[in-house]
C-alpha cells in the first residue's frame, strides 16, 4: 500500500504561481513513477504530468508544457508540480498518483496508476 497526501492547493490570480506537493508513505517511494492528474467540475479526470522513477524521464500534456513543471525528491518521499502562468482554465482538483511501472516510464493513462491521493483544489481567478 502507499498512502498519498497532496497539500499547496488554493486561490491565485490569472498568471500566477502555485507549488503542488504530494508526500507518500508505506511502500518504497523510489519503486513508483509518480503521476498528476486534474479534475474540473462536469469533466472526466485529465493527464496532467508523470515522472519515472528516478526522476529521468518526464512526461507532460500539451496544455500544461512550458508552464508546469513535475519533479521529485526521493529522499523526502515527496513528488512536486511547480504550477506557473496559471490560467483560468487550470482550476481543477489536482491529484497524485502512484504507478508500479517499468524503471524507465512516466505513464500518462489513467488505469496505469495504482494509488491515489484525495485531491487538492487549485482555483485561478480574480
Amino acid at each position: 500500500q502507499v498512502q498519498l497526501v497532496e497539500s499547496g492547493g488554493g486561490l491565485v490570480q490569472p498568471g500566477g504561481s502555485l507549488r503542488l506537493s504530494c508526500a507518500a508513505s508505506g511502500r518504497t517511494f523510489s519503486s513508483y513513477s509518480m503521476g498528476w492528474f486534474r479534475q474540473a467540475p462536469g469533466k472526466e479526470r485529465e493527464f496532467v504530468a508523470a515522472t519515472s522513477r528516478g526522476g529521468g524521464l518526464t512526461t507532460y500534456a500539451d496544455s500544461v508544457k512550458g508552464r508546469f513543471t513535475i519533479s521529485r525528491d526521493n529522499a523526502k518521499n515527496t513528488v512536486y508540480l511547480q504550477m506557473n502562468s496559471l490560467k483560468s482554465e487550470d482550476t481543477a482538483v489536482y491529484y497524485c498518483a502512484a504507478a508500479g511501472v517499468g524503471y524507465y516510464s512516466a505513464p500518462v493513462g489513467i488505469y496505469e496508476y495504482d494509488y491515489w491521493g484525495q485531491g487538492t483544489q487549485v482555483t485561478v481567478s480574480s
